[in-house]
């Protein structure tokens, strides 16, 4: 970590205050006339995800935090972790199931994601915003029905549960958008 004055922090940037990484939101300098500049942050905790606003006076020093974004695919699921390894030098991590949370509805065996670390710590897990996944359960579709007035719900590979149209069926592939967790269409027809 480097110390540098508040008036190089800018947005998008990631600092420590108080033993806490803290991502820059916004950033504003007000230089009212003769009066002293005033820099006014908005911080959002990487830990917890709050958001707090900060007024600091730009001389003041700050530590500035390097993350270490690694391409990373998962490759299997080991206990309760989720194993992860890196793309260019093959080096394996361990992801908990409370860690990942409901992120791992959108893993399946090979995927990639981007694990974001600090000090070697994972802090952050970024899926593509698609992926790819198989149809295990949805009922048969209604005679009759047309995809302008009916929904089914499907389950998918990784026990996601989603609404799809009438016509996709057990063993079709389906993209999903893993931002929402909804369905977008139905892959290689």
């Amino acid at each position: 970590m480097t110390a540098i004055p508040y008036i190089q922090v800018r947005k998008g940037m990631v600092i420590v205050e108080d033993g806490q990484l803290q991502y820059v939101v916004e950033r504003d300098l007000n230089t009212p006339g003769n009066w002293r500049a005033i820099l006014q942050l908005k911080l959002k905790n990487l830990k917890t995800g709050s958001i707090i606003t900060r007024r600091v006076h730009p001389d003041n020093k700050v530590e500035q935090a390097f993350l270490d974004k690694r391409d990373m695919q998962y490759i299997y699921q080991d206990g309760d972790g989720y194993v992860f390894m890196d793309t260019e030098n093959f080096d394996q991590i361990t992801l908990s199931r409370e860690w990942i949370g409901e992120q791992s509805l959108y893993l399946k065996e090979s995927s990639l994601a981007t694990i974001i670390l600090h000090d070697s710590k994972p802090i952050s897990l970024e899926l593509p915003d698609h992926i790819e996944l198989t149809v295990t359960d949805t009922v048969p579709a209604i005679k009759g029905a047309t995809a302008a007035n009916q929904q089914k719900s499907a389950t998918l590979e990784t026990g996601l549960k989603v609404t799809v149209p009438p016509c996709v069926d057990v063993g079709e592939v389906v993209l999903v958008d893993t931002r929402t967790g909804q369905y977008l269409n139905r892959v290689g027809k």
